[in-house]
């Protein structure tokens, strides 16, 4: 009675491949290109990477030690206050 689950309809023109998960290799060639091809990669966009993180670190030290500068009381302020 009826088509069986899963083959309820008729696709027409249309063609999957699938490849059994027994024969997949999950990590193919990783180590022999990937870890190098990662090495290359990263020498290559290190001069695009690296400016801007170094001037915002810059700001970033030179903003916390102003801050911190300017929580103490200048003693010279407070010198005539009894």
């Amino acid at each position: 009675m009826g088509r069986e689950f899963g083959n309820w309809t008729q696709m027409r023109h249309v063609i999957s491949y699938s490849l059994s998960p027994f024969e997949q290799h999950a990590f193919p060639h990783y180590f022999r290109k990937g870890i190098p091809n990662l090495l290359r990669r990263t020498q290559e966009s290190f001069l695009h990477v690296m400016p801007p993180f170094v001037v915002l670190y810059l700001i970033y030290t030179w903003g916390t030690q102003e801050f911190e500068r300017s929580k103490g009381k200048n003693p010279a302020v407070h010198e005539n206050d009894k």
